[in-house]
């Protein structure tokens, strides 16, 4: 049963990391493709590290993943929004 839900949790996050890669190719300009790397792609590291969990099945384990989602939850935002403010200062500068 482990493996059913560690493999559903995986594949959940391939699906998601797939989105996000049309995202950036698809959408036309740098605050679109920063929204659609930043967001979905740190929910598909999130689902890949429960994956990893669930298959492992122990609390260390477990713990491990908690922390580092925690840590891709806090960071991937950080840095979305300073990739943003460099965007605008870099477009604001050119005069456009």
């Amino acid at each position: 049963m482990t493996d059913f839900i560690s493999a559903l949790f995986a594949v959940s996050a391939g699906v998601f990391a797939l989105i996000a890669a049309v995202g950036v190719l698809r959408f036309p300009d740098v605050m679109t493709r920063m929204h659609a790397s930043s967001k979905v792609a740190s929910f598909a590291g999130a689902l890949a590290l429960i994956a990893a969990a669930v298959d492992i099945g122990t609390v260390s384990a477990a713990t491990r993943a908690v922390f580092a989602i925690l840590f891709i939850f806090l960071t991937a935002p950080i840095g979305a929004h300073l990739l943003g403010r460099a965007a605008a200062w870099r477009r604001r500068k050119q005069g456009l």
